[in-house]
């Protein structure tokens, strides 16, 4: 049986390609549901326009398609609330220079 814990162990290893952080230390990920098999991620970007968006969200999809007895994945894209660098971690805080 798939837990959220452990799609939100993998979405710790899925990085924004233009930032060096995963996208949970990012907060980009608001949300994820697991349901006999089905994960159901709520997810933003740092930016409506963000370049790179068609890569994180396959990526984000094809590494949870990995977990065994993940049968669907459904991300939501959504833009609100709107992301801030308040949302990410202490630690991507830190690295990123806002603390």
């Amino acid at each position: 049986m798939v837990t959220k814990k452990e799609v939100m162990k993998v979405l710790k290893e899925c990085y924004d390609p233009e930032i060096p952080l995963s996208i949970v230390d990012l907060g980009l990920v608001y949300d994820v549901k697991v349901e006999k098999g089905r994960v159901k991620i709520r997810m933003t970007l740092t930016a409506p326009t963000c370049p790179m968006s068609s890569f994180i969200i396959e990526n984000v999809r094809n590494r949870v398609k990995e977990i065994k007895g993940v049968k669907s994945v459904d991300i939501e894209l959504v833009f609100e609330p709107a992301w801030s660098p308040e949302r990410m971690s202490k630690k991507a805080r830190r690295i990123l220079g806002f603390e």
